[in-house]
Parts: C-alpha cells; structure tokens; sequence
C-alpha cells in the first residue's frame, strides 16, 4: 500500500495534535497538584472542613486546657507581687501573648465576697490592698481566656471570625460543665474557695478569672 503525500501530512498532524492534547493534560494535571491540600484525617484541616460543631470542640479542647492551665498557675500573691514590679518581666514568665492583651494562669485560695451576676469579688490572704480579684461562676461565662491560653488555637483554624468567637464559647460551656456544675450561686458569699484558672491581663490590679478548677469549702 502507498501513502499519499496529504494522507501523511494528515496522519502527521493528527500525532501533533495528540501530542499537545497529552502535554495540556499533563499540564492540566500539574497544576491541580500544586493547588491541591492534602487533609490528613483528624488534623485542624480536616477539622475545619466539616461541619464546626463548637460544643463538640469545647468538649475536646477543654480537657487539655485544664491541664495545662492547673500545670502552670502561679500563686495569686506571687503573681500579683511580680505584675507591680514588672509587669513585662511577668508576662514573659507566666504568661501567653497571642493578642493585644496576655492570658495569665493562676491559682488563690480566698474568701467570696457578695456577688453579682454570678461574679463574685475574693479576698484573697496576703494580697496587695489595692488588688481587685473576682471570679466567674456563670451561669453565663463571658470571655476568651480559656480559648486563647494555650496559644496553639489560632484565627486560622476557623472559617471565619463567628466561627472563632463560637470556638471560645464551646469552651466556656465544657468548662461550666466540668467545674461548675451543681453550684449553688445563691449561697456562695463568705465561703472560701479554692480556684484555678486564667484572667485576660488588661489592668495588672484588676483581675477577673476564668476558673477551669473551683473547690468551695466553708
């Protein structure tokens, strides 16, 4: 059989066009490589791709919180007493620095005055005079200190900012069910407590605590 001169050159051109057909696809597949994540099952990625359920986060963070926050609490006097000489010099001792203001952890043993909201003002043995503690015992536990301690929960591990606030909230939640279940509010001023937990550090004499750990005694 003999080729014509126009079937070759059609036969030539048809490889042509394969050819850059194979190398577009190749190309193609290429670049969805590089613009493709690989999720491993069970990190913050794959995490964030599902549907966030922050009571289910709450519920797993706030264990994990506990622990370290009751590893490093420092003494309510001591802290205080470091915060008024060096307020920076504390801070990089005791305390996390993920946004404008340091969470600090810290631990007391005092006696409840009256409070209001469920917040309630400690006197604390030993403290400077002019130190204002309170602490949080819900029902409603406002705030982001617990969320924001570690350091290792970021902005990033979110979709969007809601989904951040309603993170910190979850953990708030947990915490009440774990530390302050069966509270009875109502008789609380005059008893002493033992507390550990974090504050927000915006005014050094001027502390209002998240409790991750609350004992009332008498």
């Amino acid at each position: 059989m003999t080729l014509t001169g126009s079937s070759t050159s059609g036969a030539a051109k048809g490889m042509r066009r394969n050819v850059i057909i194979g190398a577009l696809g190749l190309a193609l597949a290429g670049a969805i490589a590089l613009d493709t994540t690989v999720v491993r099952i069970g990190s913050k990625q794959d995490l964030r791709k599902q549907a966030f359920n922050p009571d289910d986060f709450g519920r797993k963070e706030f264990p994990k919180i506990r622990v370290k926050v009751e590893k490093n609490a420092v003494d309510a006097v001591t802290l205080a007493k470091a915060l008024l000489a060096d307020k920076s010099a504390a801070v990089k001792k005791y305390g996390t620095e993920t946004g404008p203001f340091p969470e600090m952890p810290v631990s007391l043993t005092g006696t409840l005055g009256k409070g209001t909201m469920g917040i309630f003002a400690v006197d604390i043995p030993r403290m400077p005079s002019d130190m204002t503690v309170r602490v949080q015992t819900g029902p409603a536990i406002n705030g982001t200190s617990l969320r924001d301690y570690p350091g290792d929960i970021a902005f990033g591990d979110f979709t969007n900012q809601i989904q951040y606030q309603n993170a910190g909230a979850g953990i708030n939640r947990a915490m009440s069910v774990a530390a302050l279940k069966g509270l009875d509010r109502s008789n609380l001023t005059g008893k002493t407590i033992s507390v550990t937990g974090v504050f927000t550090l915006i005014n050094p004499k001027n502390w209002l605590i998240t409790p991750v750990k609350l004992e009332v005694g008498k």
